[in-house]
């Protein structure tokens, strides 16, 4: 269980955090937005940040490398259930990221921790809506094997909140954006109109959290005397080696912050 035995900001997200249980993880993530607005926690640091390789999280899914993931047809029963489960892993995922992002970078404004609060509190309700549509379908969070892409971003990015910012709200998140709205297609194709409405609510709430990543980004860079977009270009070339997926989501990427010459960028890179 998440304690709650403390007034200290980065005590209950680290708890938080390391919850393995989903639905306690669910409940404390809401509920520590909710004190963060009404109570006042406390920014006192009991001592070193933690490494996390491991965040909380629960038996199953087993994890798995990406190859590894078996193709279902969406046609099929069990295909459109396992779509519905990596949106679902994708989603839990981000709570733990959001998490992070509160409990590792302790020297930013107020304003941050309540937009990543805010942040993770959103991810945890898509999740929740997610698995009981999932319910629905005759199956539940963890039936199926799961990769970490996510996580691992996390710890590659644990050194800095500025490429933190740079590379997974604006790079892996920002993805979500692009590929939403065809999933959203293939749902309505086969009659999941739930389904399509759900993620008509992510794609929504998904852009203002890019936004935010986009904002905090451009704050980091403003304090340490960087240009943006050419921070930004050089962060993509250092650690993006795979490329950047085509295509893009242009609007709903200028919506979440991105400016006409980084999308020139992303639109000409590799």
């Amino acid at each position: 269980m998440v304690t709650e035995n403390s007034n200290s900001l980065f005590v209950l997200a680290y708890a938080c955090l390391m919850s393995n249980e989903v639905d306690d993880k669910l409940a404390a993530t809401i509920r520590l937005f909710e004190q963060w607005q009404t109570s006042g926690l406390k920014r006192e640091i009991p001592d070193a940040v933690t490494d996390i390789e491991v965040p909380g999280r629960p038996e199953c899914p087993v994890l798995v490398a990406p190859r590894e993931l078996k193709r279902r047809k969406l046609s099929t029963a069990e295909g459109h259930a396992a779509l519905i489960h990596s949106i679902c892993h994708i989603e839990f995922n981000a709570i733990n990221l959001a998490l992070d992002a509160v409990y590792r970078f302790r020297d930013l404004p107020d304003d941050y921790y309540h937009d990543w609060l805010k942040v993770a509190a959103e991810e945890a309700y898509h999740f929740s809506l997610l698995r009981d549509h999932l319910r629905t379908l005759g199956y539940d969070y963890g039936d199926f094997p799961a990769h970490n892409g996510l996580w691992e971003a996390a710890v590659d990015t644990a050194h800095d909140a500025l490429v933190r910012m740079a590379l997974v709200p604006r790079v892996l998140e920002a993805r979500g954006l692009d590929v939403t709205p065809g999933i959203m297609a293939k749902l309505h194709s086969i009659g999941d109109n739930n389904g399509v409405t759900i993620l008509d609510i992510i794609q929504r709430d998904e852009i203002g959290h890019v936004a935010i990543g986009s904002h905090w980004f451009a704050y980091l860079c403003d304090q340490r005397g960087l240009p943006v977009e050419r921070t930004f270009i050089d962060l993509i070339e250092k650690y993006m080696h795979g490329g950047i997926r085509k295509p893009m989501a242009l609007d709903a990427r200028r919506q979440a912050g991105f400016t006409e010459a980084e999308l020139a960028y992303l639109e000409e890179a590799g």
